[in-house]
């Protein structure tokens, strides 16, 4: 069973800034694909971006998110993150951080999720 803890949401004015982590414990870090999610108000949960197991080699991102997002993964302190710039109000949402990623849609395990505000 992993678990799953998010840091770093808040709220941040249009074209800022906010890098979330997500600390994992209980499983063994490297073999999991791991993502963010995120949640707005009314909407469904979407994909935001993945990194392969292990190196991480490959990147996935939502067009929505490409070239202002990075998702990155330090597999020695079980962490991934999610560096965001030009933060836009439409970012504003929930995010979740989730292991075990498959087909860039569902995950095995998810975190309790951070709150991310974009005032305009």
């Amino acid at each position: 069973q992993v678990q799953l803890v998010e840091s770093g949401g808040g709220l941040v004015q249009a074209g800022g800034s906010l890098r979330l982590s997500c600390a994992a414990s209980g499983g063994t870090f490297g073999n999991y694909a791991m993502g963010w999610f995120r949640q707005a108000p009314g909407k469904e949960r979407e994909f935001v971006a993945a990194i392969s197991w292990w190196t991480g080699s490959n990147t996935y991102y939502a067009d929505s998110v490409k070239g202002r997002f990075t998702i990155s993964r330090d597999n020695a302190k079980n962490t991934v993150y999610l560096q965001m710039n030009s933060l836009k109000p439409e970012d504003t949402a929930v995010y979740y951080c989730a292991a075990g990623v498959t087909r860039l849609r569902d995950a095995d395990y998810w975190g309790q999720g951070t709150q991310v505000t974009v005032s305009s």
